[in-house]
Parts: C-alpha cells; structure tokens; sequence
C-alpha cells in the first residue's frame, strides 16, 4: 500500500508537461505528438503518479529483506516521554552486496537480542544472521547471512539530491517477503542535516520502516532510514519524532564508502577532537575553546582553552553550528587540519588524526572543601577529606593554600575556589603537585607535594557550618598575567530594594507556565546560595504538594544557603524533554535575581522529573552541577566526562521499584564514564520523594554542600 497525500490538478503547465514525459520514460511509454489543430486531453495525473511509484518500488523491493530477532532485554531505555521497549514484530534491512550483507538500522538491535533471521523476497529459507559491525556515529549494523546472488540496489547519487524531489520510504514490518512493502510517500525537505550525516524527508518514518531505504521516483536508494537527533546520540536518539513528518536517512553512497571497513567486523566510531565550547548557543556563538580534555588529540597537538576555531580542512569557522557540521561526519582516524586565533595570533595545526572512544575522564582531586565567597589571594580550607591526598600532605582546616605548581611550571597564584577549581581541571589524577601554604594563624609559609587522587563519591559525615566568607559581592583578585576583574558597578537607588523573600509564586515570560521559588527569609546577597530544581513526579504539580515539598526543605534551606525553584509540568502526567527550555527559562531568572553559586545548581526530579533530570545535566553541562533522581533511569548512553564542567550523581531507588535493575545499568553507565555516583538502593520499598525520608534528605542536603570539593 502506497500512503501519500491526496493533489489536485487543474489544466497542465510546462511543468506538468515535463513530469508526463518523465513518467512515460519510466513506464516505457511512447509519447507521441499531437496533432497541432487538436486540444491535448489531459490525463489522470494521480494515476500516473501511482504508477511510477509502484514501479521505483517494484524495482528495489526485492533487496528490500524482512528482519526478526529474539531475545534481549524488553525496556531499552526510560525518559519523561515514557518506557521504550522491545517492538514485538519484525523490522527491516537493505541488501549492500550479493554475497550475504544487509545494512539495518542500529535501533532493531538495541535490545541486544540473542538470535537474528533475515527473510529475502524470492528464498523460502529463513537465514541466520550475525552481527558484523556498527558505525557508531551514523548508527547503521551490518549484517551477514550466508547467502549468494542477492539483488543489488541501486544509489542514488548524493549530488543529484534537491529539496523537493520525491522520496518513498519502504518498510517490511507490515508486509510479507513476497509482497509489496509498506510505502510512505513524502520528499525530501532538507540535506545535510544532523551534522552532515543525513537527508531529511517528511515522509513517515518510524520502527515501521526503519533499516529500509528511502528512494527516488526512478527506484535508486537515496539512503537508509534511521532514528537521528542532532543533540543526542545512541540507538534511540531521535525516536521521539517518529511519524511526525521529520525523518532521516544516511545516504547510501557514504554506507557504501565505509562498507569495506564494516566487513572487517571493525566498529566505526565518531572522530574527536577533544575540546569543550564556551557557550550553549551554537547557532551564534563562535568556537571558543573552554577546556582541552587532558590526553586528547587536541591537548598532544597544543591547542588551548581560550583558543578560537577559524577554520577546518580550509573552510571558514564562524560559528559553533559549522564546526559541528565540519566535524559531525567524521570517523575516528580521519585526519583533519585545524586554524585557530590565539590572542593577535593565527596557529596551524595540520595533520590531527583524530581519536575514536577517548578513556574516561576522572576529575582530580586535592582534597579539600573550601571557604566561600572569598575573594582574598587563595584558598582558605574548610574542610580536609580524610585519607584524600591533602590530608595524607598534612593540610588542616584554616590553611590557607596560596599556589599550586606542576614540576618546573611556573608558580600559579590565585585567588578564590574558582580558581583553583581551573587550575586542577587541567591536571590528571595521579599528578604530583607542590602547594604553597600559610598555615592558619599566619604561623608562615610550607610547601607540600601532593599526588592528586580521584574525586570521591562518599558524602562528609559532617561538615564545618562556617561554609562561606560571606563577600560574595567583591570580585577575587585576578590571577597572575591576566587583567585585572572589572570594577564593581555601583547599584541604581531604584536597584537598591530588598530581595523578596519567602514562597513566591511566579510565570514565565509569556505568562502562559507557572512555577514557585522559595528564598530563606534570612537571605543574605553576599552568601551564594546552591540552587535546586525541583522537577516533580508525575500528578504532583500543584499548590498542596509544593508546599509540602518546601515544608520539608525550608530548615536546610535556611542552615545551609539553598535557594528552591519548583517548575510545573504542562501536563499532568509529568514531563516531556520539549519542557527543557521552560526549566531553564525559571532557572535564569533565579540566577539574575539571587547570588548563586554556579558550582552548586542541581537538578532534583522524581519519576518522569528525575529523567528530565537527567537530560536537563547533559544537555546543559555549563549549569547543572548535580543530578539528585529517584526512581529515574538515564535515558540512553551517558555522554563523556569533561574536565570543567564537573557532574556528580545522588541516585536512590527501591528493591521493590520496577526500575530498580534500569537503576543499577543507569549506576554502571556514569561510573564507567568516571563520575562520582552515590547511590542507595531501599531494601523494603519503592523510592518516595527524598524529603519525606529525614535520613536521606539530611545526607542529601550534605552532598549539594560539597559539591564544590577541590
């Protein structure tokens, strides 16, 4: 069956004069003049379309195989939009060569299933398929069946591509071997898209037809069809939009370059670079480098943080957004060459191989808590974790640590936690260092060598409650050889009211959302006070339930500096990821509003709020510093550690929670990407909201503390 949209037509133009004799080239028909005195009839346009199109699918359905797994796990993954699990039926793959090899969609076998079987139109047999190899980046597998002689496709090629010109997406999920498959009718809406990898189509494409190829009225393949997002990634990445008129296909050509490599049983990664960009909007924000991930392809080739990407492969970079796309569709071991400005300067860097998986980034650690919200030269330690490599060198709370040196580096002063959190972002574990130190009591000045460990995931069993200096309004002194911080601004008298305190009830810009923030009425603006987002489980957006949410918080609010924002979900059945932008609007305007401390924004959801959570972290890795989910697993594959944006974890869960094995694979995922995760699994009971659990709202409110450790 043919699913297109019903056209109508008047009397035919020059246009329409061009698709006949098209159409009739491609049925074989003859055309004819007419004679110059008679009127041309004019013919059923739609039953021409039909037929062209049954035959482009005709011409390709027989490469078109039918795909059935068994086995595997039955949830793929969980997230605000609800559980994905394991479809029942059979999904679709594209012959690439006539030996045995079918390419598919890595979304059919995210499940990991134990047994494959491939049916060909035209073989009675059902063969036993083994998985190849993934590319990784494009998410395609390749298949291997034993067999000889299957039909080819045709490709189509990519310079032929235009926006506008048909495109038939096939699938054999609804259909048998020996019949038509399934056909959505669309056209291709845009190229280029998710970074270079793909073409886009509104025809429908879901797990319908996923794996199948998408074609052109001349039945050549223009790719292959697959779930794509252009901020995620994994086999699920993109499955949100499915049958909603944005569907992809990576060209069949760029499957066919790389295919000699998937033989090989060699699985292709994404290339990387190593580098993080300052800013989230890359649609207007140039490639300014903010950290080098130590060990990186960038780090050995000496590119810098501060560093601004002017060009790749001799192409002009303005903006993060063509960065992305020069990158977006390259391989491990491709090799790129590099042009950046550094200060007045223009450096070269040809020749950078670039790395497929990088090992996992662990961020260093010193050892110690520091005092906030001072900006005098150093540090002053509040606390000394013990057994932590600082303690193990002697430092004591009340030290003041002044400078840190790496083997003959020159001395690094500084001023304020920032920092030195800046500074240590750039080393390793494992790295020895000298600290200068002014022992409290100014009893002179020590040096002590300190081998940096791992950043813990235990939580102090007590805390100092001196936490800040309270002088969060002065800018730090500046850092050795750079300029000086810019003068305060002395604040307007009609800037000078009071900050409202309390349980505030507030909407957004537009009006049209709510959402509440509760400030201790002790506020203090030169404390910088942690913030929590509140994202709330599913029925629970309302005026009762915020309020005890807040009653339960408001004593640790007060105690140790921490600011509530409570967003409310559109729907009452919870959230979906579309709300992320809302949640960061309320966010914003807490952090225009209050003194907040940037280093301890978190990110607190239960349910469908703790899965926003957990988008909300890694998409926006420059805010949020903590992630605190109950009864929430991560959605799809954790994304890399980088070094400074640090992200730690508080996770609980029940023994009697259906989630509770996604909640141990979610543990394993972010502690083999090396961030710090504490977790608690509740023998007897499903995970309620934390507050109501004194024990654990105490630990957590401990863990928000110290996540500014060094």
């Amino acid at each position: 069956m043919i699913v297109r949209t019903k056209r109508t037509f008047s009397f035919p133009d020059r246009g329409t004069v061009r698709l006949l004799v098209t159409l009739a080239a491609l049925l074989g028909w003859t055309v004819l003049p007419l004679p110059a005195e008679q009127p041309a009839s004019h013919p059923d346009l739609d039953a021409l379309e039909e037929l062209a199109m049954k035959a482009a699918v005709q011409k390709v359905a027989p490469s078109v195989v039918q795909i059935e797994t068994t086995g595997g796990t039955d949830i793929l993954e969980t997230g605000p939009e609800g559980v994905v699990r394991k479809g029942m039926g059979p999904t679709t793959g594209l012959v690439v060569e006539a030996d045995g090899y079918i390419i598919s969609s890595a979304f059919n076998f995210a499940n990991k299933p134990t047994a494959i079987f491939v049916q060909v139109p035209g073989h009675k047999d059902h063969y036993v398929a083994k998985v190849v190899a993934t590319d990784q980046t494009r998410m395609l597998t390749l298949l291997r069946i034993e067999a000889n002689g299957l039909p080819l496709p045709v490709a189509a090629p990519k310079k032929d591509f235009r926006v506008g010109q048909w495109s038939l997406a096939l699938g054999r999920t609804w259909s048998t071997p020996e019949g038509p498959p399934s056909v959505s009718v669309g056209i291709i809406s845009a190229l280029d898209r998710i970074w270079g990898k793909a073409v886009q189509t509104d025809a429908k494409v879901s797990p319908v037809n996923y794996g199948g190829p998408l074609i052109d009225i001349q039945g050549r393949v223009q790719g292959v069809l697959v779930p794509a997002s252009p901020r995620a990634s994994g086999e699920t990445a993109g499955l949100e939009w499915y049958d909603s008129g944005i569907g992809f296909a990576i060209p069949l050509e760029d499957v066919l370059a790389v295919l000699p490599r998937l033989k090989q049983g060699q699985d292709l990664n994404r290339g990387l670079l190593g580098v993080l960009l300052k800013g989230q909007d890359m649609f207007s924000t140039p490639p300014e480098i903010a950290s080098v991930t130590p060990g990186s392809v960038a780090a050995r080739a000496g590119i810098k943080p501060g560093d601004t990407i002017t060009a790749i492969d001799g192409a002009p970079v303005v903006r993060q957004a063509q960065m992305m796309h020069a990158l977006g569709n390259k391989y491990e071991g491709d090799v790129i060459s590099l042009k950046v400005k550094r200060g007045d300067q223009e450096v070269n860097f040809p020749n950078l191989k670039l790395a497929g998986l990088q090992v996992a980034f662990a961020y260093p650690f010193l050892g110690i808590l520091p005092v906030r919200d001072d900006p005098a030269k150093g540090v002053e330690v509040r606390y000394v974790y013990p057994q932590s490599p600082a303690d193990k060198a002697g430092l004591k709370p009340g030290d003041r640590v002044l400078s840190l040196t790496q083997g003959k580096a020159k001395v690094q002063s500084f001023s304020g936690r920032d920092q030195l959190l800046g500074l240590l972002n750039n080393l390793m574990p494992g790295t020895e260092v000298q600290v200068e130190v002014r022992r409290q009591g100014d009893k002179g000045l020590e040096n002590l060598t300190v081998k940096l460990g791992e950043l813990p995931d235990t939580v102090p069993a007590k805390l100092p409650e001196r936490a800040s200096a309270k002088k969060a309004l002065e800018a730090p002194k500046p850092m050795a050889g750079t300029a000086p911080a810019a003068p305060a601004v002395a604040p307007k008298e009609e800037d000078k009211k009071k900050a409202e305190t309390g349980f505030l009830q507030r909407t957004n810009a537009a009006g049209d959302r709510r959402y509440w923030i509760y400030v201790p009425e002790d506020y203090d603006p030169n404390i910088a006070y942690a913030l929590v987002v509140w994202l709330h489980p599913a029925h629970q957006g309302n005026d009762k339930a915020d309020r005890e949410f807040v009653n339960f918080w408001k004593p640790w609010c007060r105690e140790r500096h921490i600011i509530l924002v409570g967003p409310r979900a559109e729907n009452e059945t919870g959230w979906l990821f579309n709300e992320a932008d809302f949640v960061l609007e309320t966010v914003h305007h807490v952090l225009g509003e209050y003194a907040i401390d940037h280093e301890r924004i978190v990110a607190h959801g239960q349910g469908a709020g703790g899965n926003l959570a957990f988008y909300l972290a890694f998409q926006d890795r420059d805010l949020i510093r903590g992630v605190a989910a109950a009864g929430a697993a991560l959605a799809g594959p954790a994304k890399e550690n980088v070094p400074n944006q640090r992200l730690t974890f508080f996770l609980v869960t029940g023994a009697k929670d259906p989630l509770a094995p996604a909640m141990t694979q979610t543990r394993t995922k972010l502690t083999e990407k090396k961030f710090p995760v504490v977790y608690h699994e509740l023998p007897d009971r499903s995970p309620e909201n934390l507050a109501r659990d004194p024990t654990l709202l105490e630990e957590l409110v401990r863990w928000i503390d110290s996540l500014d450790r060094l």
